[in-house]
């Protein structure tokens, strides 16, 4: 996990290539690319847990 430092040389270096003006839009994505790793991690772990209940039940016929 970076440390602080890490992260705030990040960030200017970020700031230097895109710039002030392209930072909320920068930021607007990257939220809603987490967003939907999020859920595509929840619906895959529900898919893993229903077959999970389908093998414990026994082979269906």
């Amino acid at each position: 996990m970076p440390g602080f430092a890490e992260l705030v040389f990040f960030l200017i270096v970020v700031l230097f290539i895109f710039g002030a003006g392209k930072l909320p839009a920068i930021a607007t994505a990257v939220g809603k690319a987490i967003v939907k790793m999020r859920a595509r991690n929840a619906s895959e772990e529900q898919e893993a847990e229903e077959d999970l209940r389908e093998d414990e039940d026994g082979p269906s016929v």
